[in-house]
């Protein structure tokens, strides 16, 4: 709803649309008759627009973008117009955030006040859309339009010092923002500033006929159309229309150009990342409960692992105790909080005195019985099921009755570590990924026996470290590494067939991954594969015994710099792969031994397909069995743990996107010419939307 009110001439508009005053057509249908009614009365000689809730606007409402609006429909774009109609002098006072669709608002208004607290920005880029109500043609018309294709492609948020010093802002206040807004529209009424009657703005001291270099330049800056640039090309091409065409038809061009990224398919793609990702926690009967307080938090282990999720409990302001017996690992984990902290102090992402008490609050210990205290204690011990049930044995023993006891397991049973303890309903798994400070993946796992309120628990200092949380059933690999032993199966039979390493990564990049199964392969360490690979005969393995060979070479990967590649410190980072002859041959021979016959005309096609549809397989088997509760959950999975380009949504709107059917033929027929392991999902026969499954 729209609230307003009278101030001597000044009519105040109050966005009032909860939780954070979303434009949406609704309210825009609200908003627009009241600003023509304002600015036909003789009474009123400005108007001041601003939110109630502590926010002025969190912009457009997604869900809008779904539907084609008909001419009954009135949007933001309308609410601009009639703004830009108005010879009333128009106000925004911003308190709280301004964003997307409420900040090209506050730029069609004469005047911008704001508190200390607001931050304003265009954020459209992250759906794979750009400013579409006015923004591309307003800001390059305040900031020069280098800083402007900055500020919209990065989707920078700025503070009010930020905004002020660009002059975005005319002023940044410390009272109350409706009665400063009311003042300097008393002082400036009458008067008119529009943008629109602007020129846009080269850099100081570029010329106009500099306009086409610098464009090209902002193009090659960003990534290829294809690749995850399809919006990005597009808002650039917007922000040249405002220097080179006049303010309406520059409009005319940002609204086409808007309309085609709102029906392209990376855009639906990055919507439905933003709607899954607010799913993830309506799980049934968890918003009921009441979660319980983690003051402090125990992590056993002080290996890379549990010394990054103990500084993501430190960043979350939760003080942790670390349990590790080993002196050396213990001065290696101090050095790495040392000098992550001492990182962001020199970034300037945190000033000396957070970062000391951060640095602070990890405390090293070996005793158990220094975690009593504890409400949360996460295990990151060796992956050994052994291993994993002494711990939790001592952990029931010492930690107060009413603690809750976490695994980090990537791949283990959560029941048969409860069995371990006498409060199997206060065991969960909780898998961080590597690095846990800053990955922002969190797996979280129900055990049978699970109690709501662990989960709810666990969920809450999820969100509390700033985790994107998704809930797994209890199975081998649970969502993510359960997928991915699938993908890497096809990998390596790939190789096994003769299709080279490098050349099985190539076409993984090229679709969006940042690094293919190969690389991450030894990236994560071919030793971690060989002990999964034994554990679980049949697993990240292929047909071969390619990787016993590569264990008993040790050429475990990056760490040791040889495993499918080779890596040369010299060069670069050192992290670069480099093509390794020797592997292939290694593979060609371990082939020969199994029987493998070797193809010489495999497509990138057929690796581009065998590799994702072994992940949707794997993934429509885990919807059947209840292991993932959503389709989209998988798809949040695959994005924040494992790297899936998001402007494809995932693997599983990523089988909606080439079509169920078509995964379906094509698994049937990879059956019959490959083997028995590529029996389909049940799911995939099915008809409608897996992603919605």
């Amino acid at each position: 709803m729209i609230v307003t009110h009278d101030v001597a001439g000044v009519r105040v508009v109050t966005l009032d649309n909860p939780p954070v005053n979303v434009l949406s057509f609704a309210l825009c249908a609200e908003l627009l008759p009241i600003i023509e009614t304002a600015s036909a009365d003789a009474q009123v000689r400005a108007i001041v627009f601003t939110g109630a809730h502590e926010i002025f606007s969190g912009g457009a409402d997604v869900n809008d973008f779904n539907s084609d609006p008909t001419p009954e429909m009135k949007t933001i774009r309308d609410v601009i117009a009639a703004m830009e109609r108005s010879e009333k002098t128009l106000v925004a006072a911003i308190d709280g955030n301004a964003l997307g669709g409420a900040f090209e608002l506050a730029l069609a208004c004469d005047y911008r006040i704001a508190t200390k607290r607001s931050h304003l920005a265009f954020p459209e880029i992250g759906l794979g859309l750009l400013p579409g109500a006015g923004g591309t043609q307003r800001l390059p018309r305040i900031v020069d339009v280098q800083a402007a294709l900055q500020l919209m492609l990065k989707a920078t948020r700025l503070t009010a010092a930020d905004a002020l010093a660009n002059g975005i802002l005319d002023e940044v206040v410390d009272g109350e923002i409706v009665e400063a807004g009311v003042a300097l529209a008393t002082r400036e009424a009458g008067t008119k500033r529009r943008l629109s009657e602007r020129r846009a703005m080269l850099r100081k001291g570029v010329s106009l006929a500099a306009l086409p270099f610098v464009v090209s330049q902002a193009h090659k800056l960003v990534p290829p159309e294809e690749n995850g640039g399809y919006a990005a090309h597009k808002l650039i091409d917007a922000v040249e229309a405002a220097v080179a065409l006049p303010f309406k038809y520059g409009l005319a061009r940002e609204c086409r150009l808007f309309d085609e990224l709102v029906r392209s398919k990376p855009s639906m793609a990055l919507r439905h990342v933003f709607f899954a990702e607010r799913e993830l926690t309506k799980i049934p009967g968890l918003s009921e409960i009441q979660p319980q307080e983690v003051a402090k938090a125990g992590v056993i282990g002080g290996g890379t692992m549990g010394t990054g999720i103990a500084i993501a409990f430190a960043d979350a302001g939760i003080p942790v105790t670390v349990v590790e017996p080993v002196d050396e690992q213990v001065e290696r984990a101090k050095q790495t909080i040392f000098g992550m902290y001492a990182h962001q102090v020199q970034r300037g992402r945190l000033d000396q005195a957070e970062a000391w008490k951060r640095g602070q609050s990890i405390a090293f210990t070996q005793e158990y019985a220094d975690l009593a205290d504890c409400d949360l204690v996460v295990e990151a011990v060796f992956e050994s099921m052994d291993v994993k049930r002494e711990v939790f044995s001592k952990l029931d023993a010492v930690v107060k009755r009413s603690g809750i006891l976490a695994s980090n397991t990537s791949t283990l049973d959560i029941d048969e570590i409860a069995s371990a303890t006498t409060r199997a309903p206060q065991v969960l798994g909780m898998h961080f990924f590597a690095p846990a400070n800053i990955m922002k993946l969190l797996e979280i796992v129900r055990g049978k026996q699970t109690s709501m309120q662990t989960l709810a628990t666990a969920f809450a200092a999820g969100k509390k470290m700033r985790k994107v949380c998704v809930l797994s059933g209890n199975a081998f690999g649970f969502i993510g590494n359960r997928m991915l032993f699938d993908y890497a199966r096809e990998a390596v039979f790939l190789a096994e067939e003769g299709v080279p390493p490098y050349r099985v990564d190539a076409v993984l990049k090229s679709f969006g991954f940042p690094m293919g199964p190969f690389a991450m392969f030894d990236l994560s360490g071919i030793d971690v594969a060989w002990h999964i690979a034994h554990a679980r005969p049949g697993v990240m393995t292929g047909r071969t015994k390619i990787v016993d060979r590569l264990y008993e070479m040790k050429r475990f990967g990056q760490k040791t710099g040889a495993g499918y590649y080779t890596y040369d410190k010299s060069i670069g980072s050192g992290r670069e792969p480099i093509r390794d002859e020797s592997v292939e041959a290694l593979f060609a021979q371990e082939a020969k031994r199994a029987g493998i016959a070797q193809r010489a005309n495999v497509s990138d096609e057929e690796i581009l397909q065998r590799c994702l549809y072994a992940l949707v397989n794997a993934g429509a088997m885990l919807l059947e069995e209840g292991i993932a509760l959503r389709a989209g959950d998988e798809d949040i999975v695959y994005i924040y743990g494992y790297g899936f380009p998001p402007y494809h949504g995932g693997p599983m709107w990523y089988a909606d996107e080439v079509g169920v059917k078509n995964v379906y033929e094509t698994i049937l027929r990879f059956r019959k010419e490959l083997g028995p392991h590529w029996e389909p999902s049940k799911l995939l026969s099915g008809k409608g939307a897996l992603a919605h499954a």
